[in-house]
């Protein structure tokens, strides 16, 4: 729980020329009293491709702290246009506004700066050189980016966790692992112990086997019998080739008794007789493949 927490912050002169000062009117509340002072710091983000043009504006020291809400202003000066990178001058750039308690940072303010020519013509087609008297900065203080970081306060108590806590009772738990192990080792075995006698009871079962199935040969009597009934098969196989022909035929017939003829409830009767039959000889020639 942070002891100081930030309430608002107020831009006060925006928009404003490039070398005017910025000012701030920040409420915080304060839960508890402070051994120290507070430091607010503005910084200014001179490049977006590096931090070594970044500035420090102006910092201030706030204290004693009075428990409750607490209200000042901040004021700081313009960047320095030497440590900027003449490209970067016009565009968008960031400011930040930070506190931090015995030099640790506990919340960041980040805003958009636009800066830009005060008239559309000189926007439009900038001249080669930079006129820093005509170019004015609007902080977009709509869309602030607040950060908050837990620190230690005066207290140890206050300090934020930097390890999980102790869990005692969890190391007399047993591991999982041990018992899983020896449950899998345990399943091995008794898998091993029935393959051992499937294998066995196996042998047994196809010697068992052989004896039933062994007997005397096929006489020749029961072979010609048997070539009979294929042939018998096939003649019905070739039968029922030369019915489908003819009820193909008779089927055809029937589609123009449909079309042509008066009496279609006989046709479609007549129809539906062939179709079932039809589908009969079929799945007697699957049956017979």
């Amino acid at each position: 729980m942070s002891v100081v927490s930030l309430l608002g912050v107020k831009v006060l002169n925006n928009p404003a020329s490039f070398d005017a000062k910025y000012q701030f009117e920040i409420t915080f509340e304060c839960l508890e009293p402070l051994q120290k002072d507070l430091e607010w710091k503005l910084t200014y983000v001179g490049s977006a491709t590096s931090s070594e043009h970044d500035q420090e504006l102006d910092s201030l020291l706030v204290g004693p702290i009075p428990v409750g809400v607490n209200k000042f202003i901040f004021e700081a000066d313009s960047p320095d246009l030497k440590r900027i990178p003449t490209s970067e001058i016009l565009g968008v750039t960031v400011i930040l506004l930070s506190c931090s308690y015995d030099d640790r940072e506990f919340v960041r303010v980040g805003y958009y700066v636009n800066n830009e020519y005060d008239n559309d013509e000189m926007n439009n087609d900038p001249p080669a050189k930079t006129v820093m008297e005509k170019v004015r900065r609007n902080v977009l203080a709509e869309k602030p980016r607040v950060t908050r970081f837990a620190i230690k306060w005066d207290t140890e108590d206050s300090a934020p966790a930097e390890f999980p806590p102790d869990q005692p009772e969890a190391d007399a738990v047993e591991d999982d692992g041990t018992a899983y192990g020896a449950e899998e080792e345990e399943l091995e075995a008794t898998e091993a112990e029935a393959v051992e006698g499937v294998k066995e009871g196996g042998e047994d079962e196809e010697m068992a086997g052989a004896e039933d199935t062994s007997g005397a040969p096929a006489t020749k009597a029961e072979d010609e019998v048997s070539d009979a009934g294929s042939e018998d098969l096939e003649a019905e196989s070739s039968g029922s080739e030369d019915e489908d022909i003819e009820e193909e035929e008779a089927e055809g017939d029937g589609d123009e008794d449909m079309e042509m003829g008066e009496d279609g409830d006989g046709a479609a009767q007549t129809e539906t007789g062939k179709e079932q039959n039809m589908h009969g000889q079929h799945a007697g020639e699957v049956m017979v493949h």
